[in-house]
């Protein structure tokens, strides 16, 4: 299997969480990795000492990928370190739950502009660089929250929701170039942010997983790590739910 050997990954918010484990499996598989972040150098670092040592290549580049300018900067860096940018993997993203009668509008666009408009911006300057190779594979790591909704979330089912019309419409203006588009939809998925939660939490939050058990970061990751890969070149356009058949 070619999988993702010789392939260059531009992965966003792969300091931490769903897009470190994303950025690691990458570069477990032979792509060279450039690992962006915002907000958080060492981290960043860590996972590139991680992929550079189990013997890949990755980078770490900081951008706050909702600003036109720095996804701009972030693409000219990746392809100056590595040549190319082959896929794009647009995880970054941040939560602001509350109800709507209490959602500050400033929370809304803060989740807009975190987990969606940085997601265009990404995907508009990727397609300006896959276009000439007539290769390209982009991923929006969605959430099932995008899927069925959750109460709390108007904000951010509404941004999770968003990508999967962004994919769908920019998987059907570039099939014929090479370039396929998909979506990953996480559903709860056990990382930093929700590790402490209570355990009577969890098992209550477990009933409504049929598979009964909430999910690992490396799941999230393998199927990931498919749709990047060159045997995934027939799909386009498409919804993977990797959620433990909440939204079946």
């Amino acid at each position: 299997m070619a999988g993702v050997q010789g392939r260059v990954a531009i992965v966003t918010g792969a300091s931490r969480g769903i897009g470190r484990a994303i950025a690691l499996e990458l570069g477990k598989q032979g792509a060279s990795v450039v690992v962006n972040y915002n907000s958080s150098p060492a981290a960043a670092e860590e996972v590139v000492q991680a992929i550079t040592e189990a013997g890949g290549k990755a980078v770490a580049v900081q951008a706050n990928v909702s600003d036109e300018a720095q996804v701009e900067a972030l693409f000219k860096a990746a392809v100056e370190a590595f040549g190319k940018v082959d896929i794009v993997v647009n995880n970054a993203g941040v939560t602001r739950d509350n109800l709507i009668i209490r959602m500050k509008p400033e929370d809304f666009d803060t989740v807009i502009d975190t987990n969606l408009r940085s997601a265009w911006l990404c995907c508009k300057a990727a397609i300006g660089v896959m276009m000439r190779k007539r290769y390209g594979r982009i991923i929006n790591i969605s959430s099932v929250s995008g899927v069925v909704g959750q109460s709390g979330q108007t904000n951010y089912s509404a941004s999770k929701a968003g990508l999967l019309g962004l994919t769908k419409s920019l998987a059907r203006e570039y099939a014929n170039r090479g370039i396929t588009v998909n979506a990953v939809a996480p559903g709860f998925v056990l990382t930093d942010l929700t590790k402490d939660l209570p355990a009577e939490l969890v098992s209550q939050l477990n009933t409504v997983i049929p598979v009964g058990r909430w999910g690992a970061v490396e799941e999230i990751a393998h199927a990931t790590a498919f749709l990047a890969s060159d045997e995934a070149s027939y799909i386009t356009g498409q919804v993977l739910n990797v959620d433990g058949g909440m939204a079946m």
